[in-house]
């Protein structure tokens, strides 16, 4: 039943997100679908727009930092441990893209019993 709730209220933070986005004239979200799992890619302004929006705070309030998952780039600055835990907030992690000036985020809602348990997946992009 948890899942369920926490699932709905990432889906619905990401479907705001894309009404937020889809609203301005030359918005560049475009939806991804793959077998376990849909999302968003968002332009660099986007990703800008989310880092300062309050969206990464909402999301945490109902998905616990264990059950998001961040694909992060190389020369990233963020840490990660040996076990592969990100030493980040959801925010630090967006601001991150967004601080490069090609940056881009990937969200992703997965299908439950996918991905490890993750409910959410968060990829920065960037060159």
């Amino acid at each position: 039943m948890r899942f369920a709730m926490v699932s709905a209220a990432v889906s619905t933070a990401l479907v705001g997100a894309a009404v937020v986005f889809g609203a301005g004239t030359a918005a560049a979200v475009e939806p991804v679908a793959q077998p376990d799992r849909i999302g968003l890619q968002l332009s660099h302004e986007e990703t800008k727009s989310m880092a300062d929006g309050p969206i990464p705070a909402i999301v945490t309030m109902f998905v616990p930092l264990n059950r998001i998952g961040v694909g992060l780039k190389a020369d990233t600055g963020i840490y990660k441990d040996e076990n592969g835990g990100v030493h980040a907030s959801l925010r630090q992690a967006i601001m991150e893209a967004a601080n490069h000036p090609d940056g881009t985020i990937t969200l992703f809602v997965n299908a439950p019993g996918t991905r490890s348990g993750r409910v959410l997946d968060m990829y920065q992009n960037w060159n």
